[in-house]
C-alpha cells in the first residue's frame, strides 16, 4: 500500500470555500478600514476618533475593537497599503527617466502626486512616524524601508552606465535624496505648493546633490 504522507493529504484537499462568518468579518473589516481612510484624509490622525471611525462605518465601537487593537494599529494597516501603493508608483516612475536626474524627479513627483489629494493623511503619517509609539513601527516596515533602496538603484545604475563617477557615495547621496523628498512635503501641507512649485524646487534640489557626483 502506497504511503501517503500528511503533507501531501493536505496539498491534494480542495480549498474550503470562506465560511459566511469569515465573509461577514472580512467585510466588516473593509467597511471600518475605508471609513477611517477618509476621516484621517479629511480630519488628520488627531482628528478622527474611533467612534466617529465606528459611525462613518455604520458599525458599533466594539465591531472596530474586534479587528483593531486600537486607533494606531487601524492607521498602521493604511499606511502599509498606501506605502505599498505608492512604493509600485515610484519604482515604475524611476524606470522612466531619461537619465538619473531625471529619474530622480519622477521618483519625487510620483510621491509628491500620490499624496496630493490627501494632504492630512500624509500629515497625519510625517505626525505618527516620528511618535514615540508607534513610530518605530511604522518606519520599520519593509515598504517604509525600500523607499530608500529605489533612489539607491537609481544612483548605482548611473554608477555601472558612466553617468555619475564611482566615487558617488550612493548609499549617501541616497539617503540625502530621500531626506530631500520628505523635506518639501511642509510646502505642500501647510503652504499649498501645487505640483509644479514642488517639481521646479525638487528639480534644483536634485541638480545640486547631483552636481558633485558627476563623471569628469
Amino acid at each position: 500500500m502506497k504511503h501517503i504522507s500528511p503533507i501531501q493529504v493536505a496539498a491534494d484537499a480542495p480549498a474550503r470555500a470562506p465560511t459566511r462568518r469569515a465573509l461577514a468579518k472580512q467585510q466588516t473589516r473593509l467597511k471600518v478600514l475605508a471609513a477611517a481612510r477618509r476621516l484621517f484624509s479629511e480630519q488628520g490622525y488627531e482628528g478622527a476618533t474611533i467612534r466617529d471611525i465606528a459611525a462613518a462605518a455604520g458599525m458599533s465601537t466594539g465591531a472596530v475593537f474586534a479587528n483593531f487593537t486600537d486607533k494606531s494599529d487601524l492607521f498602521r494597516e493604511i499606511m502599509v497599503d498606501d506605502m505599498e501603493a505608492l512604493l509600485a508608483a515610484m519604482r515604475d516612475a524611476a524606470v522612466r527617466g531619461r537619465n538619473v536626474e531625471d529619474g530622480v524627479l519622477k521618483v519625487f513627483m510620483a510621491g509628491y502626486t500620490f499624496y496630493k489629494t490627501r494632504l492630512q493623511l500624509a500629515r497625519a503619517a510625517f505626525s505618527v512616524s516620528w511618535d514615540k509609539d508607534g513610530g518605530p513601527s511604522l518606519r520599520g516596515l519593509p515598504s517604509s524601508l525600500a523607499f530608500q533602496d529605489v533612489f539607491t538603484e537609481l544612483l548605482t545604475a548611473a554608477v555601472e552606465r558612466g553617468e555619475l563617477s564611482q566615487e558617488a557615495e550612493v548609499k549617501l547621496r541616497a539617503q540625502m535624496l530621500f531626506d530631500t523628498y520628505l523635506s518639501n512635503f511642509p510646502q505642500a501641507i501647510f503652504e499649498g505648493w501645487s505640483l509644479d512649485a514642488l517639481q521646479a524646487r525638487a528639480r534644483d534640489q536634485i541638480r545640486i546633490l547631483l552636481a558633485g557626483a558627476r563623471r569628469g
